[in-house]
């Protein structure tokens, strides 16, 4: 996982390290860590997943990205420079950190079964394959509410890409110089994926072959 100016890595026997850093930031204090399923890291925090689904965070908490203590029966975490999302056993999702633009606002989600979050945005993959996002700072970044068969997604910094059944790709965005960056328009033709990736101001699909 990837944070703003450090990177975690999960080993095979739960524990977890890192390395980089920012100051007297304790971003990268995780070689106390145990019995860990799964990292997230973003701006100047990092987040990990027990398996036990608790919930455990360092780093920055300026914002109250890490008050992940009482999270319980957590499957999936996901974490921007401001908030933290974490998707729960029976579908619902909890978020904790900024909200200045209602990207915590995700209480009434259910179905859930993947999350994505970024900037100022939270995003989630129902049951059914359609897709849900709350919280912007760019417009058209979370008009997503007419995808259908989407199996993952990802969210970038201004913009939201998912992942169809079929292995095309499909993304809404914008960036400082119009709606859509043109990086996005070029995913438009991508075929046989089965996996995405969203960076700051970058798109990566991994192919079958």
């Amino acid at each position: 996982a990837v944070g703003a100016l450090h990177i975690v890595g999960l080993k095979e026997d739960g524990t977890v390290v890192a390395v980089g850093g920012w100051f007297n930031i304790p971003m990268t204090d995780v070689s106390s860590w145990t019995n860990i399923k799964g990292i997230a890291a973003s701006g100047l925090h990092t987040v990990g997943l027990k398996a036990d689904g608790t919930v455990i965070a360092v780093g920055n908490n300026y914002y109250g990205q890490l008050n992940v203590s009482s999270w319980t029966n957590i499957t999936a975490i996901a974490t921007s420079e401001y908030h933290t999302v974490g998707l729960k056993a029976d579908g619902t999702v909890v978020a904790v950190g900024d909200n200045r633009f209602g990207q915590l606002n995700v209480s009434s989600w259910t179905n859930i079964k993947g999350i994505a979050a970024n900037g100022f945005q939270t995003v989630g993959l129902r049951e059914d394959g359609t897709v849900v996002g709350i919280g912007a700072f760019w417009p058209n970044k979370l008009n997503v509410s007419s995808w259908t068969n989407i199996k993952s997604i990802a969210a970038g910094a201004y913009y939201t890409i998912g992942l169809k059944e079929d292995g095309t790709v499909v993304a809404v965005g914008y960036d400082w110089f119009g709606p859509m960056p043109a990086f996005l328009l070029n995913i438009s033709s991508w075929t046989n994926i089965k996996a995405v990736a969203a960076g700051h101001q970058h798109a990566i699909g991994l192919k079958e072959y």
